[in-house]
């Protein structure tokens, strides 16, 4: 279920369902997508602040629902990541929005409503937000611009260790690893059958990069998709004494008897040249021993 196609002068909401964020972050971005040639609207809450948090949880939920039943409003952008979203995905009524789809946007934390939308059957679009769009490549907003009006796109990228070569076709799901093992088992978990699963973090110990694949192979998700997409793995931490396997032979450990086209080093996640991916959409993906592509139909 894909949401309608954005058209220059179409109104994009900036709420903040998670942490806190500052107003020169949330200007910015109002004045980018006003010279892309979107309206911008800030929800009422967005540049508050409830401790951690941007508001209470009825003020981050309300900011959200008016979101989501506002006819005006064609594109939704989460402000920025953090924590929280989990606390107020089930004080949201997304009835509206299964009948009237629209694209929500953002990373990290944000995957919370990535995979619950998955679970509904509604595409959503992994991408930066107002948080790092001061920062960001060119190419990472054109890309979220391209990707509200259904234009192309199409990823080609070099990759610095070796893939499991492949090529192979299905709707993009996936987004912060840490996240979305989080949601293993409960009502909010989608359907991995036949997708190519997309995996970014940032943070971690390797040790915990290690965990949450097993626990992806445990509940069967890895024998479930058909490719899979490494993106930016930031500020991985490791242990002393060392673990003893790097990024790379841990996720590649997981495939020893399941072999799946596997490319790292995709230019999304917690990085300034984030790239937009349109989850719950079809494409093919093919990796290369050096190499990957990513084209969406």
């Amino acid at each position: 279920m894909l949401p309608k196609n954005l058209q220059k002068g179409d109104t994009i909401a900036i709420v903040a369902p998670a942490k806190g964020i500052e107003k020169q972050y949330v200007d910015f971005a109002v004045k980018t997508i006003e010279e892309n040639g979107f309206k911008a609207v800030v929800s009422k809450h967005c540049l508050g602040q409830h401790n951690y948090f941007s508001g209470t949880l009825k003020e981050r939920s309300e900011d959200l629902q008016w979101a989501i039943d506002n006819d005006d409003v064609k594109a939704i952008l989460c402000a920025r990541g953090g924590y929280g979203c989990i606390q107020i995905i089930d004080r949201i009524s997304w009835a509206g929005f299964i009948d009237d789809p629209k694209w929500l946007l953002g990373f990290s934390d944000v995957t919370v409503f990535h995979q619950h939308l998955a679970k509904l059957g509604a595409a959503s679009i992994h991408s930066t937000m107002p948080l790092n769009f001061e920062t960001n490549s060119a190419a990472a907003l054109e890309s979220l611009f391209a990707g509200i009006q259904n234009k192309s796109l199409h990823y080609e990228w070099q990759t610095n260790t070796k893939n499991i070569e492949g090529k192979v076709s299905g709707k993009v799901i996936g987004g912060n690893l840490t996240v979305l093992t989080g949601l293993i088992g409960t009502k909010h978990q989608p359907d991995y059958q036949n997708t190519i699963l997309f995996l970014e973090d940032v943070g971690e110990h390797l040790y915990a990069i290690d965990r949450h694949f097993y626990q992806l192979s445990k509940v069967g998700i890895l024998d479930q998709i058909r490719g899979l997409i490494i993106g930016d793995f930031s500020g991985i931490k490791d242990t002393n004494p060392p673990y003893g396997s790097d990024l790379f032979e841990i996720i590649k450990s997981h495939f020893t008897y399941h072999s799946i086209p596997i490319a790292f080093d995709f230019p999304a996640g917690h990085l300034d040249d984030n790239r937009a991916l349109v989850f719950g959409k079809e494409a093919t993906f093919i990796s290369s021993s050096n190499s990957g592509e990513l084209i969406f139909e």
